[in-house]
């Protein structure tokens, strides 16, 4: 974390620059028993080549709406921050009929089909597998990235007083989720690189998003984003957070 970082896409790339072998998204599914380990540089090759699908593939230009009818995932986390690579609003559980593209997970197929423009899908199934059958109208997601660039520069610098976000009805500008995301960070008891957040908060909120995400990125720390966490007891929901040295919870 640089003090000049003014949008989600740069305090990627000083974590990039400081440390890229650390650890910065650690997932499980409790419904499935999937984990993902994501180090900085893995998560920022993701990020790298979604961002060039959506500039070069989709089309995508500073200040389209981007619908994410995605879960806390670490892909969507991944569509997060190629939003913010690319100067697009990033509009969580957002109207796809208001969108100029909609990403969508298996669950909101229907509702994204209202979306007249691009459609992307996204299966959600462990290691981030294709579709058995791709569904009719959209682009999966699992077929299309991995033949993406593994760096990315945008057409035009992303300015970090444009709209980068929208959650709950709130719209943030990249600077503010960063100045946000740095002001919460002690709230949530990030204090610094080495906090470790065990979040099991849903995505559609920004308390969600920055326990998930944004708050570890913006103190050079880290997150163990836990979906469906309900399903888990006690005693292994300690032992998480032993086996993950876990230095705060969130949920």
């Amino acid at each position: 974390m640089n003090a000049t970082d003014r949008t989600p896409a740069d305090l990627l790339s000083s974590a990039l620059s400081a440390d890229p072998g650390r650890p910065l998204v650690t997932f499980y599914d409790d419904a499935t028993g999937e984990r993902v380990e994501l180090s900085v540089a893995t998560f920022a090759n993701w990020v790298a080549k979604t961002a060039n699908l959506l500039q070069d593939e989709l089309s995508a230009e500073p200040g389209d709406r981007v619908a994410l009818l995605l879960p806390a995932h670490w892909q969507t986390a991944v569509w997060l921050l190629a939003c913010a690579s690319t100067g697009t609003i990033a509009d969580m559980a957002g109207d796809p009929a208001a969108a100029d593209i909609v990403v969508s997970g298996p669950d909101t197929l229907e509702q994204a089909r209202a979306c007249r423009g691009s459609r992307v899908a996204l299966s959600l199934r462990p290691l981030g597998a294709r579709f058995p059958q791709p569904p009719e109208g959209f682009a999966d997601y699992a077929v299309e990235v991995p033949g993406q660039g593994d760096r990315f520069v945008p057409y035009a610098p992303v300015d970090p007083e444009e709209p980068a976000l929208i959650v709950a009805g709130r719209e943030f500008t990249g600077a503010e989720v960063v100045e946000r995301a740095r002001a919460e960070a002690p709230e949530i008891g990030l204090t610094g690189p080495g906090s470790r957040v065990l979040s099991g908060l849903p995505y559609d909120t920004w308390e969600g998003l920055n326990a998930g995400l944004y708050a570890p990125l913006a103190t050079g720390g880290s997150v163990v984003l836990c979906r469906n966490l309900d399903q888990l007891g006690e005693d292994a929901l300690d032992k998480r957070v032993e086996s993950e040295r876990v230095t705060v919870i969130a949920r």
